[in-house]
């Protein structure tokens, strides 16, 4: 059982309707994967702008598959313009 983070850095302008269906559709795309814990860190400052924005709702999700997870997710994370910054990272 490999063991993951995804640290997502959101846009703070989404509204709480938006931000939802936001995160909703990346659970969506980690489906071979079970969450296990989801940290919700809130809206913080950024050291420096991103996509001209300088704070970001940040959220870590913990993850957990069977096997390694798909190099598709971070190309759509990439893509997404609600998603300023992401970091996934396997855990040992």
């Amino acid at each position: 059982m490999r063991t993951y983070e995804l640290v997502l850095v959101l846009r703070p302008s989404l509204t709480e309707a938006k931000l939802k269906k936001v995160l909703g559709t990346i659970k969506g795309w980690l489906k071979p994967a079970s969450i296990t814990k989801e940290d919700v860190w809130g809206a913080k400052p950024l050291a420096y702008k991103i996509k001209r924005e300088t704070s970001g709702y940040y959220t870590v999700l913990h993850l957990k598959a069977e096997e390694s997870l798909d190099t598709g997710i971070e190309k759509r994370l990439v893509t997404d313009e609600d998603v300023l910054r992401h970091l996934l990272i396997r855990r040992k």
